[in-house]
């Protein structure tokens, strides 16, 4: 399916039907859109599937429909609670999936006017509490693209400040890059009314109040992170995909920053990643085809890092001690901060 996780479909949905799927979470990662990365990172799998269980737990009890339907453990779909062990596997509910055409260098979105429900809505949702080293909305902001008024904010923020109140930005999921787009943009090509953009505009806001007062009890900053949403059968709104993981969502701790933003910070000084910026610039679309040289495996003891926060966190935020000989998130964060400091 993608290049962390991959999809098995069990039933088709269909136009007013939810089909039945279900994720394989993998060690796999990626970033800055390259997909599979050279290498694994241990037990990230099972950790991204416990900890979006969990949020997703946590919505349902809210009232707040989703897709998720268990765990898999032994061939049985099981809420969390009923797990003997980590699971990597997750049964959800399916909807459509319907692409855009790609007509010459734009898309056609006209395909979904019609649409009533069952569909992935091909938005992805983002908030940001604030604006840490390496966030687009700086790159964003010095070519142009947007302006600090659109962001309602009076001064340039400073990297790292936490903002007076969150920012809602959207880009487009279906595209074979990325796309930043307007609110407008966003309510117009996935043919929303008024009322379901303030409903997903709401609904984020809620999500990131939720997830940022669960990682506050560990110590973490929750400074930006996205969601993805669709439609049920019945037009009704459901959080789909993945939430409130390390891979969504990029946390800090003490200023340090804990998700797939450490192996970021480390490829930002590879001539790789000055190889894909460059990419970028010359053809939005194929650029990956540009990139001549492939990205090198990660440090040895980098990555056995990375997996640790990834398992720390899940057995902090979850309250189970789902993995074993996990040290401290404070020990695994300051040899961190020394190996990217001092490599």
């Amino acid at each position: 399916m993608g290049s962390v996780k991959d999809l098995e479909i069990i039933k088709q949905p269909t136009d007013d039907e939810s089909g039945i799927g279900r994720f394989h979470f993998s060690d796999r990662y990626s970033v800055f859109d390259w997909g599979e990365m050279p290498d694994h990172i241990p037990h990230k799998g099972a950790s991204i599937a416990l900890l979006s269980a969990y949020f997703f737990e946590r919505l349902s009890k809210e009232g707040i429909k989703t897709h998720y339907r268990g765990l898999v453990e032994q061939g049985r779909v099981k809420p969390l609670q009923e797990l003997s062990k980590p699971s990597d596997v997750m049964e959800i509910s399916l909807v459509r999936v319907i692409k855009p055409a790609l007509k010459g260098a734009s898309y056609d979105y006209s395909g979904y006017k019609n649409l009533r429900g069952n569909f992935l809505i091909p938005l992805e949702i983002i908030y940001r509490n604030s604006l840490p080293e390496g966030s687009s909305v700086f790159k964003r902001l010095k070519s142009g693209q947007i302006t600090l008024k659109d962001l309602g904010l009076e001064e340039m923020p400073r990297p790292g400040q936490r903002l007076p109140k969150p920012i809602y930005d959207v880009s487009t999921k279906l595209e074979i890059t990325d796309r930043y787009i307007t609110w407008q943009e966003a309510r117009e090509i996935s043919s929303l009314s008024d009322k379901e953009l303030r409903q997903i505009q709401e609904l984020t806001d809620f999500i990131n109040r939720l997830i940022t007062d669960e990682f506050k009890k560990i110590g973490l900053s929750n400074e930006d992170g996205k969601i993805e949403l669709a439609f049920s059968p019945e037009r009704r709104l459901m959080v789909v995909d993945v939430l409130g993981t390390l891979d969504e969502c990029r946390f800090t701790y003490q200023g340090v920053q804990v998700s797939k933003e450490i192996a970021r910070i480390y490829y930002r000084k590879t001539s790789w990643y000055r190889e894909v910026e460059e990419a970028k610039k010359k053809d939005r679309l194929n650029w990956k085809k540009l990139v001549k040289n492939p990205p090198e495996p990660l440090p040895g003891r980098l990555k056995e890092l990375i997996s640790l926060a990834y398992q720390c966190c899940t057995n902090e935020i979850t309250g189970r001690k789902w993995f074993e000989n996990v040290p401290a998130l404070d020990e695994i964060m300051k040899e961190i901060v020394e190996y990217l400091t001092t490599n």
